[in-house]
């Protein structure tokens, strides 16, 4: 089945198909920039998603939490100098991306519009983005304002698993998370490089991108 639906990353107004699924959500593909995203009207409202978020564990003393966040912390930090200053954008209840960097010397600011609602900075030499893309409901809006955030050279660290086929997404444990509305495919960060005036830095498949501006 297709839709006229217009992609809230790329703004494509061409039909969508729908992209079949275990879980009982409609979501769609956009043949333009392969991001695959769930049908507002399946959306939660502000607040089940804000209690949502509050029902996960995210403790920044757990070794198993920081060993996880470490997937993107470890491959950042041979880009970052002491002196920089960071921000950690969708930081969640628990943030420790400041305990993981600390070595580097650098500082690296908590936000998160739910549990750090922090006046941003003009820029920072960094953004870290970990287990956050998948819940961007226009993620357009929220790259713009991620790369306005960069100056050039400024970096964009992103960790958020990727969808590898439609076979894979049938079933997939990403999309029985009813916050996550946003899918990112490899070739959908080709496509935001262009857009938004990034250079791929570093894939790690499927769940690490590291992005430099331009």
């Amino acid at each position: 089945m297709t839709l006229m639906l217009k992609c809230p990353l790329c703004g494509d107004t061409q039909e969508k198909q729908l992209v079949a699924t275990r879980v009982k959500r409609d979501y769609y593909h956009c043949s333009h920039c392969q991001l695959i995203f769930m049908a507002p009207k399946c959306h939660l409202s502000l607040a089940e998603e804000q209690a949502y978020y509050a029902t996960h564990e995210n403790n920044p003393e757990d070794v198993g939490y920081l060993k996880f966040l470490s997937r993107l912390a470890t491959p950042m930090r041979q880009y970052l100098r002491a002196g920089m200053q960071g921000l950690d954008f969708g930081c969640g209840p628990g943030p420790a991306m400041p305990t993981l960097f600390a070595e580097q010397q650098v500082s690296c600011d908590n936000y998160d519009p739910y549990f750090f609602p922090i006046p941003l900075k003009h820029q920072y030499d960094f953004i870290v983005c970990s287990e956050c893309f998948e819940h961007f409901h226009q993620p357009a809006t929220e790259l713009q304002q991620l790369a306005s955030l960069l100056p050039k050279d400024g970096l964009l660290g992103v960790m958020t698993d990727s969808w590898l086929s439609f076979e894979h997404f049938y079933d997939w444990h990403y999309t029985r998370d009813p916050t996550h509305v946003s899918f990112f495919h490899r070739q959908t960060y080709d496509w935001i490089c262009q857009q938004y005036g990034f250079e791929l830095l570093e894939w790690q498949a499927p769940r690490v991108a590291i992005l430099r501006k331009c």
